[in-house]
């Protein structure tokens, strides 16, 4: 008797496939009122499991704190503005009508208000390429262009932690946590390299799959292992 594949065990949603959402600072966003100019200084630079660069405490002037995704060449005790005419330093919030064209910017809005959705890990930015009067179009890292709203908001500069990657991982046990700490599986293994209870493709008794390659369009999501059906692209009879 088999027993579920890995993704029908993910599915279920169990506690041992969850992220560790517990251990998180909080959501990253920008400030809410931004009607008029603010100013806020960034009070500490911390480490969170749930995100890949550095985060900034920053406690504005009217008392609000929100939580940033920290640029390159600030520190503690710095200070940041939001709002229209804030200037563009690095961890300065502003919408995108009122960033200058070729300004680098991080942790963009998909609609006016989300707290951002786009350049998020470290070391990545957007380029503001053009400017419309009903449209921003941004250089993503993708390196495609996408429309955004004017009255978006997005943060000035460069997200720090660009050698994040640099450093290897010298044990498979730090790797594995890593990408607990984020509901990422791993180690990643192929379904020939499995067990025979573990997947149809597993076993070692010969080289050729037990189960035909190509599956039916009909399989629940378990039993579609290898090569999915065609859609059918016959032509209908008239």
């Amino acid at each position: 008797m088999g027993k579920n594949l890995i993704q029908q065990r993910r599915g279920k949603g169990s506690p041992t496939f969850r992220a560790l959402s517990k251990k998180y600072l909080g959501r990253i966003c920008h400030i809410k009122n931004t009607t008029d100019d603010v100013e806020g200084r960034i009070i500490d630079i911390v480490k969170c499991p749930g995100h890949y660069g550095p985060v900034a405490m920053v406690k504005y002037d009217n008392n609000e704190e929100v939580l940033m995704i920290a640029p390159e060449g600030v520190r503690v005790g710095d200070s940041v503005a939001a709002g229209k005419n804030t200037g563009m330093k690095p961890g300065n919030t502003a919408e995108l009508k009122e960033i200058p064209e070729g300004t680098l910017i991080y942790n963009i809005e998909s609609m006016p208000g989300d707290g951002g959705k786009f350049c998020r890990t470290s070391g990545t930015f957007g380029r503001v390429s053009a400017k419309f009067n009903d449209r921003i179009l941004v250089l993503l890292p993708s390196k495609k262009e996408r429309a955004f709203i004017p009255t978006c908001r997005a943060n000035i500069g460069v997200i720090a932690g660009s050698g994040r990657k640099e450093k290897p991982f010298y044990k498979a046990g730090k790797k594995y946590y890593a990408r607990k700490a984020r509901n990422k599986y791993y180690p990643s293994v192929s379904a020939t390299s499995m067990n025979a209870v573990d997947h149809p493709f597993g076993g070692s008794s010969s080289a050729r799959h037990k189960m035909p390659l190509q599956s039916s369009k009909h399989d629940p999501p378990g039993r579609k292992a290898g090569n999915l059906s065609p859609r059918g692209g016959k032509r209908k009879k008239r």
